[in-house]
């Protein structure tokens, strides 16, 4: 009975030990990996980026709660919701969020139509595919402020090359961005203009990376190219749609550099201000830090809204 009882109390002792030398083996072998020894190198610009990102994001968040106009320091004693609470209230507010989410469906559908026609297109074999592919790669190389001034020019009531070939027509003169009704439209078409290349781009290599087979065995089978890009092609995309969906719904929630260079001016055309200019136009122009603070943390979360069902979707999808 004692030699039994030893030996329960040897090997009860022989599992914590080989529990501690693996722990420490496992340290070293981690202390010794090359993201250990690589971190002087990286370390510093991954907290110099934290710090200037999500520090200044978090200051953002803290002035929101507070009545800051700009002036002394910030008074934090006494928190609350009311900038939010105002900018729920604020018609102005509500108008912006409203053609913000009309300009970001109208031109992120948009953009994917267009995007997905021409790849389908440049896909099949036409004709003069390479100038086609660059006439409508070229305008993604341009700048906001470019692309706005081009339309601005194209837009003008008295010599804007549209308005030129509306009198040509017969009919009077547009002000396409002074008019309500149509300034919002107008602004979609130029960013679909823009950008409908970046989605032909990624829905091109979505259809180029399918397998050939797939279209001989449809052609076997007597269906028509039509019927086999519908029912067979464009719903493998379905990965390709929801990344080029993601990336144009953030520039269309970013499009402030745009309307800006339109107007020159922090209230852009009647129709189409938008949460981005109200909130610059809160804070710089009308000094309501705090209320600009709140609009900016609303557009945040609303881009987190964007993007956290992408990510959720690549992480089931195995991609990440």
């Amino acid at each position: 009975m004692a030699t039994h009882d030893t030996t329960e109390t040897t090997d009860s002792t022989a599992g914590p030990t080989e529990e501690v030398v693996d722990w420490r083996t496992k340290l070293r072998y981690f202390l010794n990996s090359d993201f250990v020894r690589s971190s002087p190198y990286w370390g510093i610009p991954f907290v110099l980026m934290g710090i200037a990102v999500y520090g200044g994001i978090g200051y953002n968040l803290a002035i929101s709660f507070t009545d800051y106009a700009g002036i002394g320091r910030p008074q934090f004693e006494n928190l609350s919701l009311e900038m939010y609470r105002m900018a729920l209230a604020d018609g102005s507010f509500r108008a912006a969020a409203f053609q913000n989410f009309v300009l970001l469906v109208g031109f992120t559908s948009v953009s994917l139509g267009l995007g997905l026609f021409l790849a389908v297109l440049l896909d099949y074999g036409i004709r003069y595919k390479e100038t086609i592919q660059t006439i409508y790669l070229l305008p993604m190389a341009l700048s906001f402020v470019v692309t706005a001034q081009l339309w601005l020019w194209m837009y003008s009531p008295g010599n804007g090359v549209l308005n030129v070939f509306v009198t040509t027509l017969g009919f009077e003169p547009i002000d396409w961005l002074g008019n309500p009704r149509l300034a919002l439209a107008a602004v979609i078409f130029a960013l679909v203009w823009q950008f409908s290349g970046y989605a032909m781009v990624v829905f091109l290599a979505g259809l180029q990376s399918l397998p050939s087979d797939q279209f001989e065995a449809a052609k076997v089978d007597g269906a028509s190219p039509t019927k086999t890009y519908i029912r067979i092609i464009i719903p493998q995309l379905k990965q390709a749609s929801v990344g080029a969906a993601v990336v144009l719904m953030l520039f269309a929630l970013k499009a402030f550099d745009f309307l800006y260079a339109i107007t020159g001016d922090y209230r852009p055309p009647n129709g189409t201000d938008i949460l981005a200019t109200l909130m610059v136009r809160e804070a710089f122009q009308y000094g309501q830090w705090a209320y600009g603070a709140a609009i900016a943390t609303m557009l945040l979360l609303l881009s987190l809204a964007v993007i956290a069902p992408y990510l959720i979707f690549q992480y089931r999808q195995g991609s990440l």
